[in-house]
């Protein structure tokens, strides 16, 4: 099971203000203790949405439009995505994460209705081609 513990944006994240010292080293024990469990698949920070933009599609025409984006609690700062053997080992972890997180459960082959089994399945070859790539 793979979930994403999704840290949410406020002000300072939209300002780009840059976390403490103390939440540094808090934030890098508990990264050691997903990575020395095997449950950590991937962490990262994000910038500002000053410096991001949304892909709209109205109709057939697609177009851009640059941040900063409005909905600071809609905004994404920060994620980590793991895998684990249970809801409840995933509860445990989001539990000794030094941030307020929201966690969302990540789509697996077989959640995917019969019908779309085909689909799910070409999408699980591109990501060990991914994979495989990134071992190069």
């Amino acid at each position: 099971m793979r979930f994403m513990m999704i840290v949410k944006g406020d002000r300072d994240s939209e300002a780009g203000v840059m976390p403490s010292k103390e939440l540094v080293e808090t934030m890098t024990a508990y990264n050691e203790a997903l990575v020395k469990s095997g449950v950590l698949l991937a962490a990262e920070g994000l910038h500002p949405t000053s410096k991001g933009f949304k892909k709209r599609i109205v109709g057939d025409r697609h177009t851009i439009v640059d941040g900063p984006f409005t909905e600071a609690k809609e905004i994404v700062a920060g994620f980590w995505l793991l895998q684990v053997k249970s809801r409840e080992e995933m509860v445990a972890w989001a539990m000794r994460c030094p941030a307020e997180v929201e966690v969302r459960q990540v789509f697996d082959f077989a959640d995917f209705p019969a019908e779309l089994q085909e689909a799910a399945a070409s999408e699980t070859e591109l990501r060990a081609q991914i994979e495989r790539q990134h071992q190069s």
